[in-house]
């Protein structure tokens, strides 16, 4: 995909599978077509747009809402992109794709389409084979565990926004489809035309490829799905920390229990695994902030879930042998290091936030 600035036409095809993502499907879609025009009238000047599936019967998104699609999987090389949007996955061991959507997505590859895959629609594109084994698949932080169940032979990127890899893009999906569709829109029909849909979605702008999303997980692999789901939890509440009898309770289990099928699976307690989660957070922030010259300490406490920050020092002190202050000042490049060098819940290659480029 060379850069084409001066097209005054984007043709986008829109592919959402059963239970996709509302938000990562309308993000995209918004942002193609609130640069179709001069104004926000929908009109299809600059950019066209479609939706498709296999029948013309309803698609269910994963909030309930149905979409009707305009047309059925045929002549992809009318088309600039097809997005495919995923979302909800299918149990373990049950297919993404029907077989039709999967041989039109390499239909698309061979007419020379771009085809980009959003939220699990990136997991998609590697079922259908456009995604070469031991190429860099992006998926949101959320679902790096299921990405490395499913497809090992895959590089999984949960740090950035979307990787593009030949004619494949795979997106993060969220508000990451809007970033994402904004940067296409620049590279056809340029910077202002991205810059004004953005003004009017009342963003001040889009984010690049590498651009962080929030902290990836870097926890090995737990095989009791128990345990998975309090990883989960701890994760989902580093700001405002659960407690232990609130997390069992969450879990059906007694605390009791519960504390023994941690310490079995991941060596530690219940409690220090989530403030060594909530350090581990904070060392993040403070390499994301660094980048961006912003981040006070008390801030980077607070949102790791520590009121005393007082109380965040002498941990982090603790775990790391230096001051919040003293690593603040430090390089994103030197905390990360840091970080992986005392993270003692991972394994070689569970920490894809470590693998980021610099800007």
């Amino acid at each position: 995909m060379t850069e084409d600035i001066g097209r005054q036409q984007l043709f986008v095809a829109l592919l959402p599978l059963p239970n996709f993502t509302l938000i990562a499907f309308s993000a995209f879609l918004d942002t193609i077509r609130l640069a179709a025009d001069e104004g926000d009238h929908s009109q299809p000047v600059r950019c066209k747009w479609t939706v498709l599936a296999p029948e013309l019967k309803p698609v269910r998104a994963s909030c309930g809402i149905e979409i009707m699609p305009w047309e059925t999987l045929r002549a992809p090389e009318r088309f600039d992109y097809l997005v495919v949007a995923g979302g909800l996955l299918p149990p373990a061991g049950q297919a993404l794709l029907p077989t039709r959507t999967r041989d039109f997505i390499r239909e698309c590859v061979t007419k020379g389409v771009g085809v980009i895959g959003i939220c699990t629609g990136s997991m998609a594109l590697v079922e259908a084979g456009v995604v070469p084994q031991g190429s860099p698949c992006c998926v949101s932080w959320y679902h790096h565990a299921d990405l490395v169940e499913r497809f090992p032979d895959v590089d999984p990127v949960a740090d950035r926004l979307w990787v593009a890899t030949g004619r494949v893009i795979t997106c993060a999906g969220g508000l990451a489809s809007s970033d994402l569709a904004a940067h296409l829109v620049k590279r056809h029909l340029g910077g202002a035309v991205a810059q004004k849909a953005s003004h009017i979605m009342l963003r001040d702008g889009y984010r690049p490829a590498n651009a962080a999303q929030p902290q990836p997980s870097n926890i090995r692999p737990v095989a009791d799905p128990r345990v998975r789901r309090a990883i989960l939890l701890i994760e989902q509440n580093l700001s405002a920390p659960l407690r232990v009898d609130e997390l069992a309770a969450t879990l059906a289990m007694s605390r009791r229990q519960m504390e023994r099928l941690f310490r079995q699976a991941i060596g530690a307690s219940i409690q220090v695994f989530a403030r060594d989660m909530r350090l581990s957070y904070a060392v993040w922030l403070m390499a994301e902030r660094r980048a961006e010259q912003s981040g006070r300490i008390d801030e980077v406490a607070l949102q790791c879930g520590f009121a005393d920050v007082r109380h965040f020092s002498r941990q982090f002190r603790k775990a790391f042998g230096i001051s919040p202050s003293t690593a603040r000042q430090k390089t994103p490049a030197e905390l990360h290091a840091m970080l992986e060098s005392w993270w003692p819940y991972g394994t070689e290659g569970q920490f894809p936030s470590l693998r980021r480029p610099p800007p």
